[in-house]
């Protein structure tokens, strides 16, 4: 089979993989849908095993025709599984939850704690209120190792590699943008944030164009954002 990931997918193999080979490690795929993920794991990342799950039958079943087209049956397992519900305690050493919105990845790692405990590291990739994630993470003891975003078909995609520890606070330009992502002046970061600021000078126009009460307070919110992504863009000023 011709399996092209998606600049996204990709990228969330890479962050998995970690640049290293992980023939030990055993990974399991949270809402796994045609099951790409872990055969690229497989087959190009050295992983010794993996386990596809899917709330949905339909996305299993694509999976498990996927991975018998690549015959990878008796490296890939394919179980239906409502988020780490049908996980047990150190059955895999890594979980990816990829692709949901931030407010699902945080449901899944609250109701799936006693797995998530016993992880070496997870992955994270939400679609959605990211720095909803980011503090979830940083109020449970959770420590962001490494991070990424690409854009693609004009669209941008933050990830983050997580394991256990304590960081010091972050701020609020951290949570929305990316603590390590700012710290390496990602250069797609930074396109991101001149996007947003773009737009938050379009919008932050129009409201104050209007005389209503509630135009008047949306455009402070929007402010504040305004500024926040003008912050981030300032780590990428030559000191």
């Amino acid at each position: 089979m011709n399996m092209d990931l998606s600049k996204r997918l990709c990228a969330v193999a890479d962050l998995t993989a970690g640049g290293k080979k992980s023939t030990t490690v055993c990974v399991a795929d949270i809402g796994t849908d045609h099951g790409y993920i872990p055969i690229n794991l497989i087959k190009e990342k050295g992983f010794g095993h993996a386990i596809a799950m899917d709330v949905n039958r339909g996305p299993l079943e694509r999976a498990r025709h996927h991975i018998a087209l690549e015959g990878l049956e008796e490296y890939i397992e394919t179980r239906l599984s409502d988020g780490l519900r049908e996980l047990a305690r150190d059955e895999v050493q890594c979980v990816i939850i990829a692709g949901m919105g931030g407010a699902l990845c945080t449901k899944i790692l609250e109701e799936g704690k006693e797995v998530v405990e016993g992880l070496q590291y997870f992955v994270l990739q939400p679609q959605s209120e990211i720095w909803k994630v980011r503090n979830y993470l940083q109020e449970n003891g959770y420590c962001i190792v490494e991070e990424d975003i690409v854009l693609e078909d004009g669209k941008y995609y933050p990830m983050m590699r997580v394991e256990k520890g304590v960081e010091s606070p972050y701020s609020e330009t951290e949570l929305r943008y990316g603590r390590v992502l700012l710290k390496k002046r990602h250069p797609v970061l930074k396109n991101y944030l001149e996007f947003v600021a773009k737009e938050k000078e379009r919008i932050l126009k129009s409201l104050k164009a209007s005389p209503t009460q509630r135009a008047k307070r949306r455009a402070l919110e929007v402010e504040r954002e305004l500024e926040t992504a003008k912050e981030g863009l300032s780590c990428y000023v030559e000191k």
